[in-house]
């Protein structure tokens, strides 16, 4: 209980540091539109590969588990309410805990660990301006779009799919993808994608900060983070399901 206190008031601190830096954009802007940058096309890859994995399991099952009883355009609807609110964000999620966020753990580690950080302090430059501002903001600016892009790869590998196993004809199946479309989930997706890349990057600093004790306390911090951002995303995606239904739709 102590020790969770203890990291509880630290990342409190580390939060309190970042809003407090946040007025000062002459030194963490242009590194944060950089990391974004980096983050995005060094994540595009797995999240496009896991969310068209998702996507055509969902309307591979739908199609198995559906035909007969119910008219086949269900199948869109199913695969886009399934994907938009739920897939692609979690999954987009997990790629960037395992592209980005054990990155930014690694990383953050070293410098701890080899006293770049202490060296950033005793030149006069804020380790947290400098080093967590522009992660923690690149991945509040980069995961809605990867989870944009998300949507897009799981949808039509979705379509393809069912057009290929199951009856449903690709009219069928756009149509209920259009008849279950609806301006606040799409909205609700990419709310999520920011409140996961947030939480993402900002568990990974802290965690990665935390290391002590050379190469190895490096990896012992980055499967800590590991362990406590996939955490966090769970948390968060049951936290996040009930605010669908206060909206009518």
């Amino acid at each position: 209980m102590r020790r969770i206190l203890e990291h509880l008031g630290r990342s409190s601190l580390l939060a309190a540091a970042v809003v407090s830096a946040l007025p000062h954009p002459q030194h963490w802007l242009a590194g944060a539109f950089e990391e974004a940058r980096r983050q995005a096309y060094g994540a595009l890859p797995l999240v496009l590969f896991l969310t068209g994995l998702g996507g055509a399991v969902t309307s591979q099952q739908t199609g198995y588990q559906f035909e007969g009883v119910l008219p086949y355009w269900v199948i869109g609807s199913v695969v886009a309410a399934s994907v938009i609110t739920e897939l692609a964000p979690l999954l987009t999620g997990i790629a960037l805990v395992g592209v980005v966020g054990a990155r930014i753990a690694a990383e953050l580690g070293a410098m701890e660990v080899t006293e770049q950080v202490d060296a950033l302090e005793v030149i006069g430059r804020d380790p947290v301006t400098y080093l967590v501002v522009p992660r923690v903001l690149a991945g509040l600016l980069a995961a809605p779009v990867l989870v944009a892009l998300a949507l897009a790869a799981s949808l039509f590998a979705g379509w393809g799919v069912a057009v290929l196993v199951t009856p449903v004809t690709s009219a069928e199946f756009w149509f209920g993808v259009r008849y279950y479309m609806r301006d606040f989930p799409l909205f609700f997706a990419l709310i999520k994608g920011a409140a996961f890349g947030l939480s993402i990057t900002f568990i990974a600093s802290y965690v990665g900060l935390q290391a002590r004790g050379g190469s190895r306390g490096v990896g012992r911090a980055t499967t800590r983070a590991v362990v406590a951002m996939v955490s966090a995303l769970l948390v968060l995606d049951t936290l996040f399901a009930p605010l669908l239904k206060l909206v009518p739709s």
